[in-house]
């Protein structure tokens, strides 16, 4: 039996994993959850939304999933996703956005993956006050960090079957960090022949994956472009409540959701499960338990095909619980709900 850390989170966390879990449980794989609670809830207690033993519950069980967690804007504690890609060294962000019939999009068949480099540029929070006002952020860019990412990113389009790899700047600018992001880039495309590598400036490829998006596959960026690539990549297939997400390093995985915490409809059970549902298939393919992988992909997929039992976001009525039920049933036919 394989233990991984499930962290419920706070907002409309607790909801989603509990369905996230009762979805996973129903395809029989065998997983022993160990619960460990992170976020806001926590701080009273803790004295810290990150407390040291949940670190410990993921050094120890290698992989975890959890829900969203709220960030303070402006002041308060950093967030915790930032605080976990740091101590466990998650280097690799991997959020693919893909077209999902029944789901309301302006694009078809979108199948993007982005590969973000996760531990260092502006989001290292190297930062200070020069004076009074006067603001100064360091943007770090390091050898050994975006050659590991490029790497990271050829094996996944290898491995997956994909066919290219392209490498999202602002070189023609910052010529010294986003200049040895793509040298680095490049460097590594030269040991996987087997792959198409190319260069986008982001603010190119941002109008780009809007013009065309079926142009593109795998999208390799440093940490700030990534993180906003992969919200404009959401918006191309219908929003964050479908995207799912993968923090991976050479040792522990962390899987959760794109979307936020929404805390102003905690304990409301009408928010959207699939980004976390979607999130569970990428950890189940990860630790090798690709049949039930496949077979939650499958059943959710097809529930918001049918648009029967969705979600107010999917245009249906349904409650988180309701949609989780009805995934579960193409999961167990058999199954009297």
């Amino acid at each position: 039996m394989r233990k991984v850390t499930l962290i419920p989170g706070d907002g409309v966390g607790p909801e989603i994993t509990q369905a996230m879990r009762r979805v996973v449980e129903a395809t029989g794989v065998s997983i022993e959850w160990e619960v460990v609670q992170a976020g806001v809830n926590v701080m009273d207690e803790y004295g810290t939304p990150l407390p040291e033993h949940v670190l410990e519950s993921i050094r120890r069980n290698k992989v975890a999933i959890k829900g969203p967690i709220t960030t303070p804007v402006g002041t308060g504690f950093r967030s915790v996703n930032v605080a976990l890609r740091k101590e466990l060294d998650l280097y690799a962000c991997l959020r693919p956005a893909f077209s999902l019939k029944g789901v309301k999009s302006k694009y078809e068949d979108i199948d993007l993956v982005v590969v973000r480099e996760n531990t260092e540029d502006l989001y290292a929070g190297i930062e200070r006050m020069v004076d009074d006002d006067t603001a100064e952020s360091i943007k770090r860019i390091t050898r050994r960090a975006s050659e590991r990412i490029a790497k990271f990113a050829f094996d996944y389009t290898l491995k997956e079957g994909r066919r290219k790899v392209t490498a999202v700047h602002k070189a023609n600018i910052m010529k010294y960090s986003d200049g040895l992001f793509l040298e680095c880039a490049r460097k590594i495309s030269e040991e996987y022949p087997q792959a198409e590598f190319e260069d986008r400036i982001v603010d190119n490829m941002c109008m780009q994956l809007v013009q065309k998006p079926e142009a593109y596959d795998i999208l390799l960026c440093p940490n700030l472009y990534g993180d906003i690539i992969s919200d404009l990549c959401a918006g191309l297939v219908g929003g964050l409540g479908i995207v799912p997400g993968a923090n991976i390093g050479d040792e522990y995985a962390v899987f959760e959701p794109v979307h936020g915490s929404a805390p102003k409809y905690a304990g409301q059970n009408k928010v959207n499960p699939t980004a976390i549902i979607l999130s569970s298939v990428l950890m189940l393919r990860y630790i090798g338990e690709k049949e039930a992988a496949n077979k939650i992909f499958n059943a959710t997929a097809q529930v918001i095909k049918e648009g029967k039992t969705v979600t107010y976001d999917l245009g249906g009525t349904a409650t988180t619980s309701e949609m989780a039920d009805a995934i579960i049933q193409k999961i167990t036919p058999k199954r009297r709900l």
